[in-house]
């Protein structure tokens, strides 16, 4: 796990181009930065699992690049496949959800095809938890079925018509994304959609975070909910940066646990019912993405590209002229084609593509080339700068 000189570096950063790279290191502290991160690792079993090289940087600084071991990466991420890690890697059933979660989240950062850049090794460790907490409330997350529909718990939010849902003054904002998401605290599901659900999961992973290690920041977005709602593009601009693209797709099979990511419905005739023009995700880890509607019964990548095929048959037209969908015709022919092994590789065959371009709808499949996850907001390097309403 030594670090290059100069060089060579550059050639070997080159053929290096994901996994974690650390980007403000002092020159003479690099030994020292991966013995620490060697350390952080150990937790995991991952301390013999990675390499590092270094690239000089001016002003006695150099970055360091981390990534998995060519052999590690070929037995549990073949193909930056990341979806079976939880079952390749060595099981520990004496550790709890949250440990499984932060090892795989290790392992995917470290084998991403997309090279994930933090300041130091705090930002780092920061990141890994907020990516945690995120797929943790994912998989706590449980909504009613109403994608117009749009209600939360009266006792910690108020609706105004141009802010949106605010939080009442004095009510914590941990607890209140909590009692809107987690039907467990309230007796209750609340209305309102996966794209807005994605959003709250994504806001209490944060939360949670800087509670823990920057509460300064956690008052100020306290604050800012107490005023204001920060939704739908604003939200994306604020708090999370996107990786892949059109030109660069990742890998069909490439997600970190705390992924917000979109499938796309291919069919352009059901894409035009409100809600299913594809669908918001979290990543949950462990090859499952959420199911807001029945937490119970997660989707995996097959069985989610499975529902979407569907929706094109469960499309009607009611007695007002609108497009409407029949969820129990596509359950009906998700479990049919679940049971026809012939019919099930047809449809993951055409579904389990790339996208098509928006607008367009041609040969392309339900993955999108994009991912989402939140900005840093560890309390030396934060990223996160809060709009002013």
């Amino acid at each position: 796990m030594g670090a290059m000189n100069g060089s060579n570096a550059w050639p070997a950063l080159h053929a290096m181009e994901g996994g974690i790279q650390l980007t403000r290191t002092p020159a003479d502290q690099t030994d020292r930065l991966v013995a620490q991160l060697s350390t952080e690792l150990q937790e995991w079993g991952l301390e013999l699992a990675f390499q590092t090289q270094s690239m000089p940087l001016e002003g006695g600084m150099v970055a360091l690049m981390a990534s998995l071991r060519p052999d590690f990466q070929q037995t549990h991420m073949p193909g930056y496949d990341s979806l079976n890690l939880q079952h390749t890697l060595e099981p520990a059933p004496h550790r709890d959800l949250a440990w499984a979660l932060e090892r795989e989240i290790w392992v995917a950062l470290l084998g991403s095809p997309h090279r994930f850049a933090f300041n130091d090794l705090e930002a780092l460790k920061s990141h890994v938890r907020v990516r945690r907490n995120m797929a943790l409330a994912a998989r706590l997350t449980a909504l009613a079925f109403k994608t117009e529909a749009a209600e939360r718990p009266e006792a910690d939010w108020r609706y105004e018509e141009e802010p949106g849902f605010i939080l009442k003054p004095g009510r914590p904002l941990i607890n209140a994304l909590i009692a809107a998401t987690q039907p467990e605290v309230t007796g209750k599901l609340y209305d309102f959609s996966c794209y807005r659900a994605t959003e709250y999961v994504i806001l209490l992973g944060i939360a949670q975070e800087l509670q823990a290690n920057h509460p300064a920041l956690l008052a100020e977005l306290q604050q800012l909910n107490e005023r204001h709602a920060v939704r739908s593009g604003q939200f994306h601009d604020v708090f999370l940066i996107e990786y892949g693209s059109m030109d660069a797709p990742l890998p069909a099979r490439f997600y970190v646990p705390g992924d917000r990511l979109w499938f796309r419905n291919p069919d352009e005739r059901s894409s035009d019912v409100t809600g299913y023009e594809g669908s918001w995700v979290m990543y949950m880890g462990g090859g499952l993405f959420s199911n807001f509607w029945k937490r119970d019964a997660p989707f995996t990548l097959e069985s989610k590209a499975i529902e979407i095929f569907h929706w094109k048959d469960g499309v009607f037209t009611d007695a007002q002229g609108e497009l409407q969908m029949d969820e129990t015709v596509v359950e009906r022919l998700v479990a049919q084609t679940q049971t026809e092994p012939e019919a099930r590789a047809l449809v993951l065959e055409r579904m389990l593509r790339m996208r098509d371009p928006k607008g367009v709808y041609a040969q392309g499949g339900c993955i999108d080339t994009t991912r989402e996850y939140p900005k840093n907001v560890s309390r030396e390097h934060c990223d996160l700068v809060l709009p002013r309403f």
